[in-house]
């Protein structure tokens, strides 16, 4: 996945997360339940982290009576199952791009607009077990959270 281009069809974007996750529920036999589908939904409403109080907000302006232990387990759910990664760096979580297989979080985070874009880079792993080894570390999860400014961001001369 790369940053939204301006023709970018969300939309579609958005049926096609909702659609791998059924998938991906479907496959584990794991129950996407109203409250947990709707917060993805939520979560891939934009391609900017969003956190857990946002979600709280906008469930209840459309009439959800959630709490805030309702929201925390639906994110945990979802980040359990390999659809939604947490940002720690904000707080805030993003949809995963690659559900359906394990694989590490590298996240590229725009400090001006705010759009995150998940990578799989495969030597970006190797490197780091690699490196981990050496010092007789055996790494069971890693995220990498780089912050600097999109192409777009740059092109309107945004300071960095």
């Amino acid at each position: 996945m790369s940053f939204p281009v301006p023709q970018h069809d969300h939309g579609a974007c958005i049926r096609a997360a909702m659609a791998a996750a059924e998938e991906e529920c479907r496959r584990r036999g794991a129950r996407l339940t109203d409250i947990r589908r709707r917060v993805l939904e939520l979560v891939w409403g934009s391609h900017r982290p969003v956190g857990a109080y946002a979600l709280l907000e906008e469930l209840g302006k459309e009439g959800w009576s959630a709490a805030p232990p309702t929201v925390y387990r639906a994110l945990e759910f979802l980040q359990a199952h390999g659809l939604v990664h947490r940002i720690a760096l904000l707080n805030a979580f993003v949809g995963c791009a690659h559900p359906g297989h394990l694989h590490e979080g590298q996240f590229l985070l725009c400090a001006q607009c705010g759009i995150a874009v998940e990578l799989e880079d495969k030597e970006v792993d190797a490197s780091i077990g690699r490196a981990a080894g050496r010092m007789g570390f055996s790494v069971s999860r890693q995220t990498i959270e780089i912050e600097g400014l999109c192409l777009e961001c740059r092109a309107k001369g945004t300071p960095s």
